[in-house]
């Protein structure tokens, strides 16, 4: 038995409604739990999200050691990045820190 497309589309309309009800029903006890468990160990969000939003939050910055210095002024780079006018275009094998 084929169903008309008029019928499959109440069909769906029906299952969005389903699936929307049981998704608000299921986030309304997911709260609640949060909130039981923040209650009972005194969580605060800084427990919960890990300093989200502050600069200790994501990978760590790890610092790199230089690989050119500049012999006129001593200024460095690390070989990564945009390259500083000092070494734009030249040569860079006599710039390397031995």
């Amino acid at each position: 038995m084929t169903q008309s497309y008029k019928d499959l589309l109440q069909q769906r309309e029906a299952l969005e409604q389903a699936i929307s009800a049981a998704r608000q029903r299921e986030i309304s006890e997911a709260v609640a739990k949060v909130r039981e468990l923040v209650a009972e160990f005194g969580l605060t969000a800084q427990d919960i999200f890990l300093g989200r939003g502050t600069k200790t939050a994501g990978k760590p910055t790890i610092k790199v050691a230089a690989k050119y210095r500049d012999p006129a002024t001593g200024q460095t780079w690390t070989g990564r990045g945009k390259a500083p006018k000092w070494i734009d275009g030249k040569d860079r094998a006599q710039f390397v820190i031995a």
